[in-house]
């Protein structure tokens, strides 16, 4: 059967559904003030010309060397303690892709955590931008897993339950006790949306300006709108520069990077004004 996440995209591709109806609910969930979020560290420093030279260099594979310190391998044992962990089913196919769906969700909440990245675009980091970015970045693993077929997909479908798992316990820390289900049914609403919005721009016949007409909306509008703050241009170019670029990245990180998690998003760097 095919995993959930592609199921129910599969189903919005196929109604043809509006992606307005998914539109992150801004006011809604700056209600959520409760969440305690790093202050961003100086993000008026990023100058406009610093942002424009920022994602243009060409893009390579974000695979971890080998000898890199940062790879988590499969552990490996021996004798009576492989044996026990095999008649556990340590060993089984399922145990193998939750490990390695906890791996690759790791990297995920590893970039979209760190302050810099609300600096370098000029975001102030609240609970609705830091689930913004953690959507973003799901989509970019969850579209270059869906890359490589079923097996793919598959794996998607855990790192997705992680994901959602680890949400849950965000926005309970956020303050959101009750309704809590609720809660999780509109931003799975929300999720989904965005990933529509996200792929639409990148077909083929998509514009030019699409993709960066879906991060503003989704990711800076405080309240979804569709009409640009032209103080925001420089980084939301930016960022777009930046998916399209951690995109193509990916599409160059080979199968076994990808499945053990093995890679890294583009480390952000807080350029000197």
């Amino acid at each position: 059967m095919m995993p959930r996440w592609s199921r129910t995209l599969g189903y919005l591709y196929r109604h043809n559904k509006s992606v307005d109806l998914y539109v992150l609910p801004c006011r809604r969930i700056s209600r959520v003030a409760a969440v305690e979020v790093p202050p961003a560290s100086n993000a008026s420093a990023i100058s406009e010309e610093s942002l424009n030279k920022m994602f243009r260099s060409k893009p390579s594979s974000l695979a971890l060397p080998p000898e890199s310190p940062l790879r988590i391998e499969e552990p490996t044992y021996e004798g009576l303690r492989h044996f026990f962990l095999k008649m556990m089913l340590f060993y089984s196919k399922q145990s193998k892709s939750i490990r390695q769906a906890n791996v690759i969700y790791r990297r995920v909440v590893s970039q979209v955590d760190k302050p810099v990245i609300y600096d370098v675009f000029k975001m102030e980091k609240t609970f609705r931008t830091n689930f913004s970015m953690l959507v973003v970045h799901m989509w970019l693993c969850l579209r270059r897993l869906k890359a490589e077929g079923k097996e793919g997909i598959e794996l998607g479908q855990y790192v997705y339950e992680i994901y959602n798992h680890d949400l849950e316990t965000r926005v309970s820390k956020a303050g959101v006790n009750l309704l809590l289900s609720k809660w999780m049914r509109e931003l799975e609403k929300v999720f989904y949306g965005n990933i529509v919005a996200f792929d639409t721009a990148m077909l083929p016949e998509a514009k030019q300006d699409d993709l960066q007409n879906a991060i503003w909306k989704n990711v800076f509008a405080e309240d979804g709108s569709s009409k640009l703050d032209v103080s925001a241009l420089p980084a939301v170019l930016a960022f777009t520069r930046y998916v399209r670029r951690e995109c193509t990245c990916l599409s160059l990180t080979d199968k076994e990077a990808m499945f053990s998690g093995n890679f890294l998003f583009t480390p952000m760097e807080n350029p000197k004004p």
